[in-house]
């Protein structure tokens, strides 16, 4: 998921400034997408299931109007939320005013809090979590003197990874969460506007600034030309920024914690070199968070690089896709060997990861069928063996080849000559020099830096005859 803000001092186009945003993080979801516009208080939207160039028309963005105001969302594609729905910004109309929320990110107590809050009367309509943070937000605000104070107590009851913008009629606030764990940033543009995203890479797409990384726990009020930093929460918990973010989540052309993404990559590629070496003729790399690692690789290693993979480029990312079907279906026109680069030699492929293990299968047999040899197989991340509760689709150790079978047994699976990953005891080394102090590994290791979640059991997905409670 990824969320984008603007503040204008004046009235203008600010739904076409969160189209750009929107675009450039679309890589963090494909599911669903949203705008908010606020014009002096008055919020007109427009969401829906799809990607957000075929959501957002020029007549859509046209009809949203002018304001001085803004937020959008890119919703990542999970099998229990993909409902239209779910799409976000939601909007909330409550008696101290009204609100639009969009987050990034997920909670681990949703499913207590869901459950308080129903017992208490409250009636939810949606799946997300930002019904669930505009619940607890709204209830604060009842008698708290302004909506930041009503966000930072219910920061005390908000846990997990999960990040968010608050529009109300006259404030953008921008919330990190406490831990640090997904980024989130602000800068400004030359006219005067700030614009809030996950990723700097959205930033340049709108022609601003990088002005600041919020710290884990911050809060920043925007209110037309002023900005107020709330900090009372940013030492709440130890800092945890998921180590995803640089080896699969952010684009390569991004900035998190003050270190470039694609640096952190190409020193994974370097490091898997030296952990795995292997005598070959060429280093390609799985577009596209592949490639920056096998540019490492290869510098390394000293085998040439090359471009044996070509990406449809009308394709999202497989992995973020909802359903084992689907992933696969599009993994078939998504990527196609060149022949000529790799027919009658030995190959080295390496890829972000392995997580489920289909794709690597399907890239093996597409490259031995254009000629290549052999093929070395290299994940630039150790192996993915637990769950994350924290933002990404993986809520079980079900569907996690290395948690069920050994390297050599993942091997002949995939139909590699060889496989290695990169070290458990490396990992935390490709962004050496970022600003966060600590880091979440928990796909990798198992510690994680919260309680486990209980799954929110939604009966109303269930057959009657299939439900117990």
């Amino acid at each position: 998921m990824a969320v984008f803000g603007i503040v204008s001092k004046e009235k203008t186009s600010v739904a076409s400034s969160v189209y750009y945003g929107l675009f450039a993080l679309q890589h963090r979801g494909q599911e669903s997408a949203g705008i908010v516009v606020n014009d002096d208080g008055v919020f007109s939207t427009h969401k829906d299931s799809g990607i957000v160039n075929d959501i957002f028309t020029q007549k859509i963005i046209s009809a949203l109007g002018e304001g001085n105001m803004a937020i959008g969302h890119v919703r990542y594609g999970t099998l229990s939320t993909k409902e239209r729905v779910n799409a976000e910004p939601i909007v909330v109309n409550h008696i101290k005013g009204r609100m639009a929320i969009a987050t990034s990110g997920s909670l681990v107590n949703a499913a207590s809090i869901k459950r308080e809050l129903e017992l208490s009367g409250n009636i939810f309509h949606t799946m997300s979590d930002a019904e669930v943070v505009s619940y607890v937000i709204t209830r604060e605000r009842l008698t708290a003197p302004t909506i930041e104070d009503a966000v930072s107590r219910a920061m005390d009851k908000l846990d997990g990874g999960l990040c968010f913008l608050l529009m109300s009629p006259q404030k953008l606030v921008a919330v990190r969460d406490k831990r640090g764990m997904h980024p989130l940033c602000y800068g400004i543009r030359e006219n005067g506007e700030y614009v809030v995203a996950d990723e700097t890479c959205a930033l340049d797409s709108v022609g601003a600034t990088l002005v600041h990384e919020l710290l884990p726990g911050e809060i920043v009020v925007f209110t037309g030309s002023e900005v107020k930093h709330i900090t009372e929460h940013c030492d709440d918990a130890p800092e945890r920024l998921c180590i995803f973010e640089y080896i699969y989540t952010a684009r390569p052309d991004s900035h998190i914690g003050g270190y470039a993404v694609h640096k952190a990559r190409r020193r994974a590629g370097a490091l898997l070199a030296k952990a795995h070496p292997v005598e070959a003729d060429i280093v390609i790399g799985v577009p596209d968070s592949g490639l920056d690692a096998a540019i490492g690789y290869s510098w390394t290693s000293g085998i040439p690089y090359g471009i044996g993979l070509i990406k449809n480029k009308y394709i999202g990312r497989t992995f973020i896709n909802p359903g084992q079907d689907i992933r696969e279906d599009k993994v078939k026109i998504k990527l196609n060997p060149i022949r000529d680069t790799v027919e009658g030699k030995r190959v080295v492929l390496v890829d972000d990861s392995i997580v489920r293990g289909t794709t690597c299968a399907k890239l093996v047999k597409l490259l031995k069928s254009a000629g290549a040899t052999e093929v070395h197989l290299r994940s630039s991340a150790p192996p993915f063996v637990n769950p994350c509760y924290y933002g990404t689709d993986i809520d079980s150790r079900d569907s996690l080849i290395a948690a069920h079978h050994t390297v050599e047994e993942i091997r002949e699976m995939t139909g590699a000559d060889s496989l290695g990953y990169l070290l458990l005891e490396d990992v935390l080394k490709i962004c050496d020099g970022a600003a966060a102090k600590g880091y979440c590994t928990a796909c990798f290791d198992g510690n994680y830096p919260t309680e486990i979640p209980e799954k929110y059991n939604n009966k109303y997905d269930t057959k009657i005859s299939e439900n117990k409670g």
